[in-house]
């Protein structure tokens, strides 16, 4: 959620900024696109897709996260002389290392989950455990490897979609952010 709102509003904050500049927006120049595409499949399939996310076992969906972000930095290392790119491969690699240090799951912590999740429901999760069928393995703070690097943050309160992400996850939407405001050229061609 948070990659699509900084597409948005990097894809806005863009156009405007091109319209002051009189010149059309265009669409970055991407290198290798169809990676980003194979490289977000495994995430559909795993999480997007309600008859398949619930019947793959755990050590697949956490096996294909990985291939998954591995293959969107080659994606990166395709593009890395666009705008943006080199931001968002920083927050890749972060997700990268705290998912594969804890098993190919994104660590959450039972506070953080407690805002996500009425403590009924909650309570339900055992530690250690995937946390729904979405991308998040609920582990205590000490039993976290990189626990800095988790998802660690929240949606603000008045927003309706709640949702906790980490700081590799602000790092791909600023990456992203900068690709659509500067077309995915240097800045200092963009004005």
């Amino acid at each position: 959620m948070i990659l699509l709102v900084a597409l948005l509003a990097g894809l806005l904050a863009g156009v405007v900024l091109a319209l002051l500049q009189k010149h059309a927006w265009q669409v970055p120049s991407l290198r290798h696109l169809w990676l980003v595409v194979i490289g977000f499949l495994p995430q559909a399939v795993i999480f997007y897709i309600p008859s398949t996310r619930s019947r793959i076992p755990d050590w697949f969906v956490g096996a294909g996260l990985i291939v998954s972000q591995v293959l969107l930095l080659a994606f990166c290392w395709f593009n890395r002389r666009v705008a943006g790119i080199w931001i968002l491969a920083c927050g890749l690699v972060l997700n990268l290392a705290v998912v594969a240090a804890n098993g190919g799951f994104m660590p959450i912590s039972p506070q953080t989950a407690s805002h996500l999740l009425p403590a009924t429901d909650l309570a339900k999760v055992q530690i250690g455990s995937r946390f729904g069928t979405g991308k998040d393995i609920l582990l205590l703070p000490q039993n976290t490897r990189l626990v800095w690097l988790s998802d660690r943050f929240l949606s603000p309160a008045w927003s309706p979609y709640q949702v906790a992400f980490s700081p590799g996850d602000v790092l791909i939407a600023a990456g992203a952010f900068w690709l659509m405001l500067t077309q995915g050229r240097p800045w200092r061609s963009a004005n």
